[in-house]
């Protein structure tokens, strides 16, 4: 039996700093209060309220933000009394218990869409703040004929999430386009220009998000629900062009009749993307209660070569890539060697979990069902009825129990679960 490597190539190296001065306290930072702009007998909301799979208790406190100094204050007033901090995106990949004692939430509510350069060569660089829409951002940018992130149309979320994640999808990712990223460092107590190379993106992972479960990358020590680096706004280098990036994701090239490696229209590609998106319950819907979740629950495992050949020869093997060395001129990274990529989908159906599978009907209860695995494909995790926490977790832990057991690799859960 092996547990799976999620490793990646390159070392952690500190990257450089740009200090902002200590600021004091904000006068109105008090526990069970809310920020201005609320109004002071604003109801506290719940995580249900705030997250896509609809779970999750009440908070402590709730602070929504508009500047980038209210930003920063809150989360330097929440670390100076030690008190549990969550910085709240879109809530598309959380996982929130239905306790939640101490915890600060704090959400940035500011948006907008900047091109800070724009060369007829080069390109343009184009800035979000974190609490921007992600997908209200790459509308935006495909509107502009500005090339590189129409695959990535239909991702809930926002802007800050996306370097947290390196999110990607049908053949695309973040890793291509991402320029810089303005952070808020809470070991130096300073804002911090990173660029994309320390941020060692791999994947579905950053150096931000490692710092979770990772003292190296936590600067000594293991962050909770956020990592040591806030996301505060993020520049991304787009070409200008009507054709995408290249098609590289066979059922995408099939809907949009092209060979892969050919290029289509942007729009055609956002329309094609959304279409496919939508067919699998990966497009936010009121009417469809399989659009109630975290999205994929779980990541495709790397695992060495070795162990690749343990597991049947259907089971299918990728290459991976190392995205530190990508080549800045053609985007190409070199393939790592020794590791393959296999596929979370095909280990649990394989595993014996079929879509719409829930620990109820498995149970036998003649109850409505509250949490299962989606109708339409069996890597989300959704809360049909009212589900808790503990529903969708007991869940988690028996599908990657049945696939540890099937095929000795395990499973690691994507979203962030905050309060277990």
């Amino acid at each position: 039996m092996v547990k799976t490597d999620f490793t990646d190539a390159c070392e952690w190296i500190p990257p450089h700093a740009d200090h902002l001065p200590t600021q004091p306290v904000p006068a109105w930072y008090r526990s069970n209060e809310v920020a201005p702009g609320s109004g002071d007998s604003a109801k506290i909301p719940a995580l249900q309220d705030m997250t896509t799979i609809k779970v999750g208790g009440v908070p402590a406190d709730f602070i929504p933000v508009d500047t980038e100094d209210d930003f920063v204050a809150a989360i330097r007033a929440a670390d100076k009394e030690r008190r549990p901090l969550l910085v709240l995106g879109g809530g598309s990949n959380l996982l929130c218990a239905d306790q939640l004692n101490d915890l600060v939430v704090i959400q940035d509510r500011r948006s907008g869409i900047k091109v800070t350069e724009d060369t007829a060569c080069g390109g343009a660089m184009v800035s979000a703040p974190a609490g921007q829409s992600w997908d209200e951002f790459v509308c935006g940018c495909i509107d502009n004929d500005q090339m590189g992130l129409e695959a990535l149309s239909g991702i809930p979320g926002t802007v800050g999430a996306a370097p947290v994640q390196n999110i990607g999808a049908y053949g695309h990712e973040v890793a291509e386009t991402l320029s810089t990223v303005r952070v808020f460092d809470r070991i130096r107590d300073a804002i911090r220009i990173l660029p994309v190379g320390d941020l060692h993106l791999g994947y579905r992972t950053s150096i931000i998000k490692r710092s979770l479960h990772d003292e190296q990358a936590g600067g000594g020590r293991i962050w909770t629900n956020t990592g040591r680096y806030v996301v505060l706004s993020a520049d991304f280098q787009l070409a200008h062009a009507s054709l995408s990036a290249p098609i590289e994701y066979q059922q995408l090239a099939d809907k949009l009749g092209v060979k892969l490696g050919e290029r289509a229209d942007m729009r055609e590609v956002r329309q094609a993307v959304l279409e496919l998106r939508r067919s699998k319950g990966m497009v936010l819907d009121p009417a469809d209660p399989d659009t109630y979740s975290c999205g994929s629950f779980f990541t495709n495992p790397i695992i060495s070569n070795e162990d690749a050949l343990k597991l049947p020869a259907a089971a299918p093997r990728f290459p991976v890539y190392d995205l530190q060395l990508r080549n800045s001129v053609t985007g190409v990274a070199p393939k790592l060697e020794g590791v393959v990529k296999t596929s979370a989908a095909w280990l649990i159906s394989h595993a014996g979990f079929s879509k719409g599978f829930s620990l109820d009907c498995a149970n036998g209860d003649d109850l409505p069902v509250r949490a299962s695995l989606s109708n339409k494909h069996v890597l989300a995790l959704t809360n049909r009825a009212s589900a808790s926490s503990v529903d969708i977790a007991q869940l988690a832990a028996t599908i990657k129990r049945g696939v540890w057991e099937k095929f000795g690799v395990e499973l690691v859960e994507e979203p962030v679960q905050v309060g277990f």
